[in-house]
């Protein structure tokens, strides 16, 4: 036996870490205190119980719904007598998460939340004896730093006969969340549709407020088929419906359910009826999710959209292609050229025209087929997605800004297309006309014109069979009048002459194409840096000088000199400028991570080398804004390379306990939190939560 004054200190030891440890585990899970309470104050044999988990947060502190967002849902671990059985966590409707600057980072509760759980016990419980109900919950705890919290929650509740009275202090808050959530009403007709990047779900019969005002509703998804950070449109349709515009992600599948999921929840002071103290309930929305042309039969008369609404601008689309300056000369001329090829014969002069729509057919399901083999090769083809790219957005900006530009006087392009078909236009026969008609299809595809572009648009995200119905229609709106030209070629006197006000026509349909490309660099500059969104404009700018250089000096008829001049002066100042406008990643891709441990920062540390430890997480959106203003720093990836530094990422995800290990030496039981181990320096130097590019350089920098 050691000494009494010996066991004393031993004693006073053991208390000083317990007392330590428990100190520990309270600054750890202080932020929310979880307990299991239950709706009744007994146990009823066979009957089923409800229980809650009940989470209390302090203020400013959050814990997150089944579908987090930035973080991930708390859980809860059964450890059941036998027999018993329990439900899945059953969620109230959450509120957005906004954090200080006013973006939404997650979805969840603060304040007092209960999560309700059904339990079943087994028939045979004698009644007076008592059950012990334990499990373990896990949460995610977050304010300006996220943590993650976990403890063992027990219930102990006596075996009653019958009639279990309710718990006289939980009972009731039960109840009101067991009334408070999510349900399916059959009244309500709710539709969802998805077209490229956008999602809408049309909601009728939702309940109006004392005013008769719908009140602000929002959609809380329940998987990523709907971004939870994007911003909400809502409009209210001549019916009454609440139609919502909703964003898809760029490179998020569709659900494999085909069904979205969500709960839809009006403002929580959003009152019904006349009853001050009814909120307006929270609704459970699982609904299939189809493309916007099936469903439009729909809607088409709250909101024509799809396929029907679609064919008719089509048409005028593919007619409106026969006003632009490239295609309409050719009218009465080729119309004459079929009179004069079939004599006096009718039958004969349909056949040419019938040829010549042949062609342009051909041509349009050509440009189908190809847009089937891309979407096969490549998942979903569509604009939207498409746009997610600032590579093809800088193209098509640029392709928008030349085309615009040739409609303005400032170049002329079509001429070499029209020659290097002239051969096959000028053959005698029903052949000739075949290719007349491919012709005009390829001179009139740059020529693009207002209905033309949104039913390209739409067809780009149907179903392939509705896509070819679209390109059909605009063959035959192009098709059109020389068909009707053919059948009566007397008509031919009545069409306009060509004249100045074709030169006005196209010059005004030059305006449309520069709105495009300016909405294209507004675009740009949400996915690029400042300084790129400048360099994108001056690169633009270059091609558009490019564009002006051709049309001044490469004209037709100009002597050899000045037709080099133009095109060799063109095409330099085309290659600056799109080397200068590319778009650039604003990351820092050039950086490679390592995994961290602390056995490579030994031997990092023994090599000499400079290190950068980042301890970071998915869930975490201040980690996530770090790496953002930090390797976004050019001149961050500039000094790490000269100096050398390895970067290493301690990913807490998931738990690690090395990393939860490495955390409490220091002292810290969140993330983000970041280490700089300068060379020849022991002891590395903890940064703030918040950084920016000084604060890392100047850590490396010894200031």
């Amino acid at each position: 036996m050691f000494p009494t004054n010996i066991q004393r200190c031993i004693r006073a030891g053991v208390a000083f870490v317990i007392g330590l440890l428990a100190l520990s585990h309270l600054t750890t899970h202080a932020q929310v205190k979880a307990s299991l309470v239950a709706a009744t104050v007994a146990v009823e044999a066979g009957h089923p119980l409800t229980v809650a988990l009940k989470l209390e947060h302090q203020a400013g502190w959050h814990t997150y719904w089944i579908n987090a967002g930035t973080g991930y849902p708390t859980t809860l671990t059964w450890t059941l007598p036998a027999g018993w059985t329990a439900s899945e966590l059953r969620w109230p409707a959450p509120k957005t998460i906004v954090d200080a600057t006013g973006h939404v980072t997650g979805q969840g509760y603060d304040g007092v939340v209960y999560l309700p759980v059904t339990l079943t016990p087994p028939a045979g419980l004698a009644a007076g004896s008592s059950v012990t109900l334990q499990a373990q919950a896990a949460w995610l705890m977050c304010h300006d730093t996220c943590v993650p919290g976990e403890s063992p929650v027990a219930l102990t509740l006596p075996v009653s006969v019958a009639n279990a009275e309710p718990d006289p202090v939980h009972g009731a808050s039960i109840a009101r969340s067991l009334a408070a959530l999510p349900v399916i009403d059959q009244n309500l007709k709710v539709s969802a549709t998805f077209s490229g990047e956008t999602v809408t779900l049309r909601v009728s019969g939702l309940p109006r407020s004392k005013e008769g005002e719908a009140p602000a509703w929002w959609f809380f998804p329940q998987d990523e088929t709907v971004a939870y950070d994007q911003p909400q449109v809502l409009k209210i349709e001549t019916d009454g419906t609440l139609a919502f515009t909703l964003v898809h992600p760029a490179g998020t599948a569709l659900p494999a359910s085909g069904r979205l999921l969500g709960v839809l929840r009006a403002s929580a002071s959003a009152r019904v009826d006349d009853s001050a103290a009814k909120q307006v309930p929270a609704f459970q929305i699982d609904v299939p999710l189809t493309p916007a042309t099936a469903a439009a039969t729909q809607h088409t008369a709250a909101a024509p959209a799809g396929l029907l609404a679609t064919l008719p601008l089509a048409f005028i689309g593919g007619l409106i292609l026969n006003l632009m300056p490239c295609v309409f000369p050719v009218l009465g001329l080729k119309i004459m050229g079929f009179v004069n090829q079939a004599g006096a014969d009718r039958k004969k002069i349909t056949l040419h025209g019938l040829t010549f729509t042949a062609g342009v057919l051909s041509s349009f399901w050509t440009l189908a087929a190809a847009l089937a083999v891309l979407r096969a090769g490549g998942g979903e083809l569509g604009w939207g997605f498409q746009l997610q790219s600032p590579p093809f957005v800088f193209g098509l900006a640029a392709v928008m800004l030349v085309f615009a530009l040739s409609m303005s006087g400032v170049c002329e392009f079509g001429g070499s297309v029209m020659g290097a078909g002239a051969g096959l236009q000028m053959q005698s026969g029903y052949r000739g006309s075949f290719f007349t008609g491919v012709l005009a299809t390829v001179v009139a595809t740059p020529c693009s014109a207002p209905f033309l572009a949104p039913a390209l648009g739409v067809a780009l995200v149907m179903p392939m069979v509705q896509a070819f119905m679209v390109f059909t229609t605009i063959a035959i709106g192009l098709s059109t009048p020389y068909l009707l030209l053919s059948v009566f070629p007397q008509a031919v006197r009545l069409l306009p002459r060509p004249g100045a006000w074709m030169e006005t026509f196209k010059q005004a349909m030059a305006f449309p194409l520069y709105a495009t490309a300016g909405y294209l660099i507004w675009v740009l500059s949400a996915q690029t840096s400042e300084s790129g969104s400048l360099m994108v404009i001056f690169g633009l700018t270059l091609i558009a000088m490019a564009t002006w250089l051709y049309g001044r000096y490469a004209t037709p008829g100009a002597k050899p000199l000045a037709r080099r001049i133009g095109v060799f002066g063109g095409l330099l100042l085309l290659g600056a400028g799109v080397f200068l406008g590319w778009p650039r990643a604003k990351s820092a891709g050039d950086l490679e991570w390592e995994t961290w441990s602390p056995a490579r920062v030994a031997e990092l540390q023994a090599a000499g080398k400079p290190v950068y430890v980042d301890f970071t997480a998915r869930w975490c959106a201040t980690c996530q804004a770090n790496k953002k203003v930090v390797f976004g720093s050019a001149e961050v990836r500039r000094r790490f390379k000269e100096l050398g530094v390895v970067i290493l990422r301690g990913d807490w995800t998931n738990r690690d306990a090395l990393i939860t290990a490495e955390l409490a030496r220091w002292n810290r039981s969140a993330v983000p939190f970041n280490l700089v181990y300068r060379a020849g320096v022991t002891e590395p130097l903890p940064l703030p939560e918040l950084l920016t590019p000084g604060m890392v350089l100047n850590a490396f920098e010894g200031q």
